[in-house]
């Protein structure tokens, strides 16, 4: 998948020389007043002793998110002048998050530009990665469905936020003083293809849930799979499953006229210095299954295969990045549905290497389907494991819908949040204490207890259950059911609908892999 059809590119030019359509810059809050941010200074010259009583009739204030627009008029050679807020300085510099947030809502005020000219802060590579990212996401849209654009159905096209014919800009500058500096063009270049992966995470939580059942999310993966090099897809349908002994994804998807699927995913270069496994849960609608979701808990339940969606482009993007680091991905999907033939309360389900689970709630299917995935990915013998799921409500109330909860092995959690930070995505630690065991093993009739309706610390049981599928691997469980979706308005460079959050923690988390040993 790509983003919109735009050149981008990266220059030393000024801002206030550029014959770009629009020019783009930033204005912080200083300790006194509103001040421009680097990369701004030559506009602030070029209107002399003008531009301090502009800003004041304007009501520029500089806040975080802030867009004012104006006529440039003979100053500068622009025709409009964009100021966006970037909040205020952080010991006389704004944060490459700042910068991001602030690219993104950029993106969205020159619509009717047919160049654009960004002159915020990118004086380092970190923010021209930031810059770039931001922008780039920030001008997304979601638009296959709309009557003006191609439908693009089950997701099997390589366009993502393609923006409609005649509206936005075909030409985007990026201003830097190190735009010709190696390690900035390669900042500046990487950082389109993470923003990529991000786009295509976000096209498929946005696809109505009709159009990407299991069957249709794993044609779609395996379509774009194959335009990546060095990336070999295996996928599995409900037989071959059931061959297998995929206990769990199979009694999550028996209730869906659409028939589970599991897709395996390898990155293989030949200079590995390390092998990281992804696992993703991809439940493409979850009703709830016969614990049926009130009608409102419903309207969003699309998004609930999210985590399989990132772990997917996030190995596409270490593939394109050529990152020496070896990935499996293990993709389980399923459809949790109502029907006669659904799993039931009390069930017994034989796990993937043996395991059995007596279940009690259907709406908790994520844990299900993931459990069989991770023994796969526990026979290929990584250095890790990592999963991504839109698992629990617990997480969304105790962290709030922007943050993602982290839960594992220590030096692996702290690894995600070290890459987290780097990527400019929120996520917290959280503990699975160890009188978790005795309530996962409560079960008198099987290994595990799949749910027992103690609404306390119900983020962390689940947790503990998937520990139990790592085979005692070093392993980190990344619980974004809050931050997945954005089910309010565009903010920074998050858009509505799906953010593709944790695609960017994970190649940081293989950047830095590749870049320590």
């Amino acid at each position: 998948m790509t983003l919109p059809d735009i050149t981008y590119t990266l220059r030393t030019a000024s801002p206030a020389k550029t014959r770009a359509e629009a020019v783009v810059i930033g204005i912080g809050q200083g300790a006194k007043d509103v001040e421009v941010v680097a990369g701004a200074e030559d506009v602030k010259a070029a209107y002399g002793r003008r531009w301090r009583g502009l800003l004041a009739t304007l009501g520029v204030s500089g806040k975080a998110g802030e867009v004012t627009r104006l006529p440039a008029g003979e100053e500068i050679g622009a025709q409009l002048l964009v100021l966006v807020g970037l909040g205020k300085l952080e010991n006389g510099s704004h944060s490459a998050d700042a910068v991001r947030r602030a690219a993104g809502a950029a993106a969205r005020s020159v619509p009717n530009a047919t160049s654009v000219a960004v002159a915020l802060p990118a004086d380092t590579p970190e923010l021209v990665r930031a810059v770039t990212e931001g922008y780039l996401l920030g001008s997304y849209t979601y638009t296959s469905y709309k009557s003006s654009s191609a439908k693009s159905g089950a997701g099997k096209s390589d366009k993502a936020g393609s923006k409609q014919e005649g509206k936005g800009p075909s030409d985007v500058a990026f201003l830097s003083a190190i735009a010709r500096r190696s390690d900035a063009v390669t900042a500046f270049e990487e950082a389109q293809i993470v923003a990529q992966a991000i786009a295509g995470t976000r096209e498929w939580v946005n696809v109505p849930p009709a159009d990407l059942t299991p069957p249709a999310f794993a044609d779609a993966i395996a379509h774009v799979a194959g335009l990546v090099d060095g990336v070999e897809t295996t996928v599995y349908d409900e037989k071959q499953l059931a061959d297998l002994g995929c206990g769990g994804i199979l009694a999550v998807g028996m209730g869906s006229a659409a028939m589970p699927r599991l897709v395996e995913l390898t990155y293989s270069p030949d200079d590995a210095r390390g092998h990281i496994a992804l696992v993703g849960k991809g439940i493409t609608f979850d009703s709830g299954g016969l614990t049926i979701k009130p009608g409102n808990s419903m309207s969003t339940m699309k998004s609930d295969m999210a985590g399989a969606a990132a772990v997917a482009q996030a190995t596409f993007a270490i593939a394109r990045l050529g990152l020496p680091v070896k990935i499996s991905a293990f993709v389980p999907m399923a459809e949790n549905m109502v029907s006669g033939s659904s799993y039931r309360p009390g069930d017994v389900v034989t796990h993937y290497g043996g395991k059995t689970v007596e279940v009690s709630n259907m709406d908790a299917e994520g844990r299900m389907i993931l459990a069989d995935a991770l023994v796969r990915a526990t026979e290929v013998s990584p250095d890790a494991i990592i999963d991504v799921a839109t698992l629990t409500g617990h997480m969304v109330l105790a962290l709030g819908d922007r943050v993602g909860g982290v839960l594992g092995s220590k030096e692996i959690v702290d690894r995600v949040l070290a890459a987290a930070d780097v990527a400019g995505e929120q996520m917290w630690p959280m503990p699975i204490p160890e009188w978790m065991d005795e309530r996962i093993r409560s079960s008198k009739v099987a290994d595990l207890n799949q749910h027992d309706w103690i609404r306390p610390g119900g983020g962390l049981y689940a947790a503990a259950f998937l520990r139990e599928f790592t085979g005692g691997l070093p392993w980190a469980h990344l619980d974004i059911a809050g931050p997945s979706f954005n089910s309010g308005g565009a903010s920074g460079h998050l858009t509505p609908g799906g953010t593709g959050v944790a695609v960017a923690t994970l190649v940081d988390y293989v950047r830095e892999m590749a870049t320590a040993q």
